[in-house]
């Protein structure tokens, strides 16, 4: 029997008027397009939870991209004020009373710090909002993960379901590009079809900072060993612990899957080479001669860049995160997603489709450890890791869970913003 799921949308009556606010509240998004998603969803549910004004957030230069788009370049502000405007009262910048703006950027006396992760909502009614009603205008800052979960009250948490899921809204040309590119998959045989999006997360930085082993010449090795050092010193120390502390990440699933790792576990499953494959990914590490033994087995493997002109493209090159929104809409309208690695992407990804009802569609988290278990038998016949693919990935093909204490609701919404039906 197959349970369908509806979504609650919660909506507030109680918004406090304009000259009863607590005060003002001024975000700095961090990090790349997901995870400033995921903290302007947070700050919308704080200003609730102190009855406070939302000063429209910043987003702030990442340092991988250097990238300085602005909040307007990216989502559709008109829609995101418009849809909240009965939970909490949202401007697009600082009041023109308050002269002193550059203190919100550099002023500790202006800056709400050493706010602990996953901080509970009472702490922020303990000890934000007195300093909110003192100063009336604060910059919260780091903001990175600084509101919890299961310590929030529900009401709060369908808000940011609701941020999430309604009020950011890409702006239209990023989504009728994004469906363009869509169509453009489904019919690049001549027919209408299916295809798959695959989230490959095997960049550079990402491949450092795993701190595993992957195959390569003793050159690349040593080169790798020399980035690590250089970007992670305190970690690597002498790098003579490292070895042992991969096999054993390796053993839990904790590394990301090299290009032909996932290929084979793809082909486990029954793809063909016929399958029809968007690829999601920044620069490959390793290059042409990684991605080679996965577009052996899948040459139908496409990007963004294959898709559309040059023209098209070079409009959406000015904010390099209006590309990582493509790659994400993209990816979202996919028959079925596939991860290969954790990150706030992939788990934005399977959460919309869950709750928008993708979750009949497939969204595939491999079983990363079983990687390790195939190459590390080298006499285990291929129908018994057929086998082993198959039965392991039964239940893991983004059907909406209950969820368990600490788990944060992008992933997996149902237990704070769906029902069975």
């Amino acid at each position: 029997m197959s349970i369908n799921y509806v979504f609650f949308l919660y909506y507030s009556a109680d918004l406090v008027p304009e000259n009863e606010t607590s005060g003002y509240i001024f975000i700095h998004a961090e990090g790349g397009l997901n995870q400033q998603r995921i903290a302007i969803c947070n700050a919308v549910a704080i200003a609730k939870i102190m009855n406070a004004t939302l000063i429209l957030p910043v987003l702030k230069q990442d340092q991988i991209w250097k990238d300085q788009t602005k909040f307007e370049d990216i989502f559709d502000v008109d829609h995101f004020i418009n849809y909240l405007k009965d939970d909490v009262r949202i401007v697009r910048d600082i009041p023109d009373w308050f002269t002193e703006k550059d203190e919100l950027f550099t002023s500790i006396r202006r800056t709400v710090k050493n706010i602990p992760k996953y901080a509970p909502a009472q702490f922020y009614v303990d000890n934000v909002l007195p300093r909110i009603k003192e100063k009336k205008i604060m910059s919260i800052k780091p903001f990175v993960d600084r509101l919890g979960y299961d310590n929030v009250p529900m009401k709060i948490n369908r808000l940011r379901c609701r941020v999430n899921y309604h009020a950011l809204k890409f702006l239209p040309g990023i989504e009728e590009m994004a469906d363009k590119l869509a169509t453009r998959m489904r019919n690049r045989t001549g027919n209408v079809n299916p295809y798959m999006a695959l989230h490959l997360r095997f960049e550079k930085g990402m491949v450092g900072l795993s701190f595993c082993d992957f195959a390569g010449t003793r050159e690349e090795k040593a080169m790798m060993a020399e980035y690590r050092q250089k970007q992670w010193p305190r970690r690597f120390k002498n790098g003579s612990h490292l070895w042992s502390l991969a096999l054993e990440k390796r053993k839990e699933g904790r590394c990301p899957l090299e290009p032909g790792e996932i290929g084979f576990i793809l082909r486990a499953m029954g793809y063909t080479k016929e399958t029809q494959i968007y690829v999601a990914s920044g620069q490959v590490y390793g290059g042409n001669n990684r991605m080679a033994p996965l577009r052996n087995m899948f040459p139908n493997l496409v990007t963004k860049e294959d898709l559309a002109s040059k023209e098209e493209i070079e409009h959406f090159k000015k904010h390099v995160t209006s590309l990582a929104a493509l790659d994400f809409l993209v990816c979202l309208k996919s028959d079925v997603f596939v991860m290969t690695h954790g990150g706030n992407f992939a788990k934005l990804i399977i959460g919309f489709r869950r709750y928008m009802g993708r979750h009949r569609l497939k969204s595939i988290k491999p079983d990363k450890g079983l990687m390790s278990k195939f190459f590390g038998n080298p006499y285990m016949p291929w129908a018994n890791f057929v086998e082993d693919v198959m039965i392991t990935h039964q239940t893991r093909t983004g059907l909406p869970e209950a969820t368990f204490p600490h788990y944060d609701l992008w992933e997996n919404p149902l237990s704070h913003c769906m029902c069975r039906a």
